[in-house]
């Protein structure tokens, strides 16, 4: 129904009005009880089979909703009752920043992709956490965090830090996105002296605190073998929880969409099918690196079963959707923990090698 009826409706609006439109709705129809059963009942799925133990944290399922979708940390008790095992705010900066001008998301339907340029648009962490505070469900919670537009890289790390230490008493685990081409410069502090330096300084606030929450890296999928050698090494030396691989990419290359029309959206992250293999292409040359050493979040391109276990065999531990959740609709975390429950026992992490080439 989704596909049929809701999807072409939506898809008459602009992405980003489409999707205030959706959540909007999604959380009016959460406020009235029998809805809200409904919703559970309908899309949750619960087996011993899913459950995950991730960097000390023991996820009900493997699959989570990545960081953007969820910015300002509004819905995470409405996406308890999607199905998912864990939801990722942000990004999340200090202050509150409007973003980049509109229009800055862009749909390649015959792509099944996005190209936005958001530029880490929010609240301010500081209205984060005040929904936080007051959410209800159990779920799992990550703080994807970053810095102002406005602040130099030379001061980055100061951003950084206001956000986790705002962020700590009400997140289960914290992302640090250094990834985004749509804040300029950002990426830089993705080179290695700069990244080492960021993560050193938060590892060192972290073990300050009574009870240390993982630390997960957010990398792009633009980033060549020599550079993600350098981040393995970083990560390992420094006791970096995870990394979340990827982030959007700035290529444009093997695209469906007429190129012309391509160029007339202008720069951005790509995300969706379009960025699907390399995404898992860098999963598992982190994961072969680090011999296993490092949890890897998947992300990219994930919009069936079968993406996710094949970013699973490639050596994530967990995955995340974004551009597939808006193209497939509400049921996808169900589909995707339900074929799970088929090709894997109580306690594995992964599904099996030979279940590879399934039909699910």
């Amino acid at each position: 129904m989704y596909k049929a009826l809701i999807r072409p409706v939506f898809f008459l609006f602009k992405p980003e009005t489409a999707h205030h439109i959706a959540l909007s709705l999604f959380g009016f129809m959460y406020k009235i009880p029998p809805v809200r059963n409904m919703l559970r009942k309908t899309f949750q799925v619960e087996h011993p089979s899913l459950e995950c133990h991730v960097m000390g944290l023991t996820f009900k399922n493997p699959v989570g909703l990545a960081a953007g979708f969820d910015k300002n940390a509004r819905y995470i008790d409405q996406m308890d009752t999607l199905g998912f095992g864990f939801v990722e705010i942000g990004t999340l900066t200090p202050e509150p920043q409007p973003g980049n001008p509109k229009p800055r998301m862009f749909r390649l339907y015959e792509d099944k992709s996005l190209i936005n340029r958001m530029g880490f648009n929010n609240e301010g962490v500081t209205e984060a956490v005040k929904r936080l505070k007051q959410r209800t469900s159990s779920l799992l919670v990550g703080g994807n965090i970053g810095k102002n537009k406005a602040t130099p890289n030379e001061q980055a790390i100061d951003d950084y830090a206001k956000c986790f230490h705002a962020l700590y008493d009400v997140v289960d685990y914290f992302t640090v996105n250094v990834s985004s081409p749509n804040t300029p410069d950002l990426r830089d502090l993705q080179e290695k002296e700069p990244l080492q330096k960021l993560l050193a300084h938060l590892q060192a606030l972290n073990r300050q605190k009574p009870a240390p929450k993982p630390i997960l890296l957010k990398i792009a999928p633009d980033l060549n073998n020599h550079q993600l050698d350098d981040i393995i090494d970083i990560c390992l030396t420094l006791k970096i929880d995870g990394i979340i691989a990827t982030n959007t990419t700035i290529d444009r290359e093997g695209l469906r969409t007429d190129r012309q029309k391509v160029q007339q959206m202008g720069a951005g992250g790509l995300s969706g099918k379009a960025v699907r293999k390399r995404a898992t292409e860098v999963i598992r040359y982190l994961h072969e690196q680090s011999k296993g050493k490092l949890p890897i979040i998947g992300v990219g391109g994930i919009f069936t079963a079968r993406d996710a276990i094949e970013k699973l065999e490639a050596g994530a531990s967990l995955v995340q959707v974004y551009t597939g959740f808006i193209y497939e609709g509400p049921g996808m975390a169900k589909k995707i923990n339900k074929a799970l429950m088929e090709v894997r026992r109580p306690g594995e992490g992964r599904p099996k090698t030979e279940d590879r080439s399934r039909e699910i």
